[in-house]
Order: C-alpha cells, then structure tokens, then sequence
C-alpha cells in the first residue's frame, strides 16, 4: 500500500475529517484509482474502528469521528468514480431508519455508516419512519434487508407494525429484517418475525453479512 493510503487509512481510524478529505485528493492527484483507495484504505479503515469498538478501546464518539472522516473522503472520491462510470461492488441493499415516534438516530446512523463502508448502498430514511415509508423504499430500492431501529419501548412495537406492513405488500418473503435499539434483543426479533437482532453497528454488518452470505 502506498504512503498516502496508510495514512488516509488512519485518518479515518483516529477521526480526522480534514485529513482524510485532503488525502483522499491526493489520491486522485498521484493517479491511484478511487476504487482502489476505498478497498484498500476506507474499508480496511473503518474495519479496524469497529473491531475496536466492538473490544471496548473505542466509544461512541470514536465511530461517529471515524464514520465522519469516512464521509469526508467519500466526498472526494465519489465524483470521480461517478466521472470514471465506475460503482463499488455493491454486497447488497439495504433500506434503514429508525421507527414511527422514534426520533433517536447515533446508533441508527453508525449502523448506516458502517454498512456502507463495508459495500452495502445504504438508503438511510432518517428518524420517525412510518411503516409505510419502509415499504415505499423497499419497493423502490429493491432492498434485500431492512433495518429497524427502535430506542423506546414505547416504539418499538412499530418495529413489528413494519414488518406486518411488509406482509401486506406482499414483499416479506424477499427481504430480510434486522432489528436494534436499547429495548430490543434477540427474544424480541423472534417474537415479532424478524430475521435477526443486532447489538451494535459491527454486528449489524456481520449480521447483515451473513443473512445475506456475502
């Protein structure tokens, strides 16, 4: 790997938007292919952060620095890939948000960020997601997951409303649903018909990974 892909590698590990932005364009500058620099630099980056998340030498403000820095380079690079007619390897597509009266949205938001740095198309509908709304995107995207986020136990019964709506659509059987949140488990996800439960933002990707064997 070359000198300026390690360091946009750690940019993005310690959380440096600026950095990584301004390295990124050096990529471009000394002729290293985008593709190339999120494979080898973003990726392996951001996989690093949540694995040290996941072991307890990183909190929540280390992803959300790490996933900004993530963005800014992204920034940089996707105009050219757009330029070049060239797309990363897409894993799968993924419609996420959290749920009807929930407007909690870190949690949701790292879960997004680390399934797009690891080659997911990510459609992120924000908070306060009507069951309807999902639906819509699914149909939309051609979504093969849904993630549903919930951080109320109040809410989280709207988890189980989307995936009803899902149902009624006619739509349930071709995606898989994946549920989190403070009130939500492994117990709950069985109960309400959903594929799998995710703890955090990492296991949503090997969660997501492995529902969909990629």
């Amino acid at each position: 790997m070359s000198d300026i892909l390690d360091q946009l590698q750690e940019a993005v590990i310690i959380g440096e938007p600026d950095q990584a932005r301004e390295l990124a364009a050096q990529t471009l500058q000394s002729g290293i292919e985008p593709l190339r620099t999120i494979e080898e630099a973003l990726h392996p980056g951001m996989q690093i952060v949540g694995d040290r998340y996941e072991c307890g030498d990183y909190f929540i403000p280390d992803l959300v620095m790490a996933a900004e820095a993530m963005k800014a380079a992204m920034g940089v690079l996707e105009p050219e890939l757009s330029a070049r007619h060239e797309k990363r390897q897409v894993l799968g597509t993924v419609v996420i948000g959290t749920v009807e009266g929930d407007i909690h949205e870190i949690g949701k938001s790292l879960v997004a960020t680390m399934l797009g740095a690891a080659g997911f198309d990510v459609h992120d509908l924000g908070v306060d997601v009507t069951a309807a709304d999902f639906v819509r995107e699914v149909q939309q995207a051609n979504a093969n997951v849904v993630g549903l986020s919930a951080l109320l136990t109040t809410t989280m019964l709207n988890q189980e409303a989307v995936i009803e709506a899902l149902k009624e659509a006619g739509i349930r059987d071709r995606v898989k649903v994946v549920i989190g949140g403070a009130p939500a488990s492994p117990d709950w996800a069985q109960t309400i018909g959903a594929d799998a439960y995710a703890e955090n933002a990492n296991e949503a990707v090997a969660v997501v990974k492995q529902l969909l064997g990629v």
